[in-house]
């Protein structure tokens, strides 16, 4: 059971009821599709959203670097419509429009909109479907059409894909990037699996989701983020001006050979994630007893999975810190667990700092070396626990 995974709490919310839900990933015997069961709709989740991009310098970089790559290769000029569904704060559109591009941001939260049109990124606030996209594309059809970490989001997974070929120029591409369950079952990423989350895909699934609606797709990249990413490129079916990659056939023989068409990698990984809660409470149990003073780093909706899962409240992580100030000064969903902004570390000079994105270590240490100056110690968790040097 499970809170939603951004829900974070006021002071005043602390000794309210608080709702959770069964946290259950269910897997299609024929498409192996993995999904949660739809407890709580899109409006209720997104619509006032605590996840601003632009607060991770390594997802900035990563997305300026993506602007840069698709500018060249796909030849886009001042002629060229970019468009982000789930463009959040304008993270990656900015850099397309610094080369004289238009964009057009589609994000359904209004207060992460507003920090977009903040930078000058035209941002439409709606939920992205059949009926936004049949209005949009007489303006604004998209020769690059862009979702990153979007798809995992909606719960009408072929409405959304069917809005994206009503968007899409007759040759343009569309480029989407989601978590790689691959990497999700082998490192034991339990806690990337939330309400939040609607659907966990391999790329043999996405691949046969865009084939429903007459998208192809022809070439896909792995990329670090989120623990392990595919970023994948489709076209509409008709245009046979873009071949396929070699890497489209390959990353299929990798998943086959991975047994990502078959059950039995799926339902083994309940036990693998009730180990690792049971060697992570086995760790903390043992800091607490030798009276270890542990803090957090982070408020992701990832982190909050994790500690719920296994029960970890303020009697094992004191506080967390996080650079976003629309997390500071609340509690995380679940555990109640207060949110400071980071220099409170700098204060009360912890022993542990409990690394909760821990797909942003490297920058995490980076930023926070400092507690090395009183033999403070950072840990992660996932794939396993270790205390790092």
């Amino acid at each position: 059971m499970s809170p939603l995974s951004n829900s974070y709490l006021t002071a005043d919310q602390l000794l309210q009821m608080e709702q959770f839900y069964p946290l259950r990933a269910l897997v299609c015997d024929r498409c192996f599709l993995v999904q949660l069961k739809a407890y709580e709709t899109p409006e209720r989740i997104f619509s006032d959203y605590a996840y601003f991009s632009s607060y991770s310098s390594t997802w900035i970089e990563h997305a300026r670097a993506f602007a840069e790559t698709a500018i060249e290769r796909f030849g886009l000029d001042q002629s060229s419509t970019v468009v982000e569904i789930a463009s959040n704060d304008g993270y990656l559109l900015q850099y397309f429009a610094r080369h004289g591009i238009r964009v057009l941001g589609v994000e359904p939260a209004a207060n992460v909109a507003s920090a977009a049109r903040a930078k000058g990124i035209d941002t439409v606030t709606e939920f992205f479907g059949r009926v936004t996209a049949q209005r949009l594309a007489a303006e604004f059809g998209a020769d690059l059409l862009i979702g990153n970490n979007v798809i995992a989001h909606v719960p009408d997974l072929n409405d959304f894909l069917a809005a994206f070929a009503i968007l899409l120029k007759p040759h343009g591409i569309i480029s989407v990037e989601f978590p790689h369950i691959l990497h999700l079952i082998e490192q034991t990423q339990f806690d990337t699996i939330y309400q939040e989350h609607f659907s966990y895909f391999s790329f043999s699934t996405v691949k046969r989701a865009f084939a429903a609606h007459d998208l192809t797709v022809f070439d896909v990249e792995e990329i670090p983020t989120h623990g392990g990413s595919l970023r994948v490129y489709a076209r509409h079916a008709a245009d046979e001006t873009k071949a396929a990659s070699d890497r489209v056939s390959e990353m299929y023989r990798r998943e086959r050979e991975a047994g990502l068409l078959e059950l039995a990698v799926y339902s083994s990984f309940e036990e693998r994630a009730r180990k690792a809660k049971r060697d992570i409470l086995r760790f903390l149990i043992d800091c607490k007893e030798n009276n270890k003073k542990i803090v957090g780093y982070g408020a992701p909706a990832k982190g909050n999975t994790l500690l719920n899962y296994c029960g970890v409240g303020t009697d094992f992580i004191e506080y967390t810190v996080d650079l976003n100030p629309h997390k500071q000064g609340h509690f995380l969903p679940g555990s109640h667990i207060p949110i400071k902004a980071p220099d409170e570390i700098r204060q009360t000079k912890p022993d542990l700092v409990f690394i909760l994105p821990w797909n942003l270590k490297d920058e995490i240490v980076d930023q926070m070396s400092y507690i090395r100056d009183w033999s403070g110690r950072f840990v992660v968790s996932i794939p396993e626990v270790l205390v790092l040097p």
